[in-house]
């Protein structure tokens, strides 16, 4: 089992700053892929950044530029700082890990951008 513990959301002006971190914890070896999702009220959840173990990565084309995704696997930790924030991008924030077989999910984190 994986543990994710998210931290760091909030309340922010639009064109403000926010960092998110994700804490992961357990039998966190093999863990390939991790990640951010997001889920507005009435929408469905959908992928925001991702990173390998590898180091590569993958944005929503919305966040593209203003979104950076980061991991220390060392830590077991991944970020998602995110600048230049705009109303739309509230929503609640989810981590996510994935094994070869298995994913995992925190509890979200909510974000809002007030314009």
């Amino acid at each position: 089992q994986v543990q994710l513990v998210e931290s760091g959301g909030g309340l922010v002006q639009a064109g403000g700053s926010l960092r998110l971190s994700c804490a992961a914890a357990g039998i966190i070896f093999s863990i390939r892929t991790m990640g951010w999702y997001r889920q507005a009220p009435g929408k469905q959840r959908k992928l925001v950044a991702a990173v390998t173990s590898g180091g590569i990565t993958n944005y929503a084309d919305s966040v593209k530029g203003r979104f950076t995704i980061s991991r220390d696997n060392a830590k077991n930790m991944v970020y998602l700082q995110m600048n230049s924030l705009k109303p739309e991008d509230t929503a609640v924030y989810y981590c996510h890990a994935e094994k070869l077989r298995d994913d995992y999910w925190g509890q979200g984190i909510q974000v809002t951008v007030s314009s």
